[in-house]
């Protein structure tokens, strides 16, 4: 049976005013309904790392719309920004093998514990209270597995994580909304060249 990881994120956010939260994100458009609901609980940093993303000048793009964004937008608490290394070539042997894989299967999947971990370590090593990822507010990604991961770098890392389905009540739909209304960039392909690749 799935787990409702909506209804779970809105019993925790019951208990939340202030603490800090160390939120993955892959681009402006994805977190831009994310950091609008989340930054009323917590203290938002957002984390990107997305060594997946390619070309460079993709990756590069998608950094400047996410600084943009959190610049313009208005939350109760300040959100900040931390970019770490790129990684590419990490990503690519992560995921040798699985070129071929269908989108949104194994390969992806490999990507998620990528950045998730990354995500998780920085938190623990930084006295983060909890981390998250932004991943799930599209339709294309796997809400289940990515909690899935969660949970197990939560117990691995011993910090807690944000269980969420951020597509849930309109989410993506509200992020459509709010990329037209701040004028961001959305792009056409996740971000690997794999991905691009099955883009019609």
């Amino acid at each position: 049976m799935k787990e409702n990881y909506q209804k779970i994120m809105e019993e925790m956010l019951k208990n939340i005013d202030g603490q800090t939260l160390l939120l993955h994100s892959c681009c402006a458009p994805c977190s831009s309904y994310v950091i609008g609901l989340l930054s009323n609980y917590f203290k938002i940093t957002i984390f990107y790392y997305n060594p997946n993303i390619s070309p460079y000048e993709e990756y590069q793009k998608r950094v400047e719309e996410q600084i943009r964004f959190i610049n313009e937008l208005d939350t109760k608490y300040k959100v900040d920004f931390i970019e770490v290394d790129y990684e590419h070539e990490e990503f690519l042997n992560i995921v040798e093998g699985l070129e071929n894989e269908k989108e949104g299967g194994k390969r992806c999947f490999k990507c998620y514990h990528q950045r998730l971990e990354k995500t998780a370590e920085f938190a623990k090593a930084n006295k983060y209270d909890y981390f998250c990822t932004t991943l799930s507010v599209s339709p294309y990604k796997n809400a289940q597995k990515l909690n899935e991961i969660g949970k197990l770098l939560e117990e691995q890392y011993n910090i807690k994580y944000l269980y969420s389905d951020f597509k849930k009540n309109d989410g993506y739909k509200k992020s459509i909304e709010l990329s037209k209304e701040y004028n961001l960039y959305r792009q056409d392909y996740c971000g690997c060249k794999y991905s691009k690749n099955t883009v019609k």
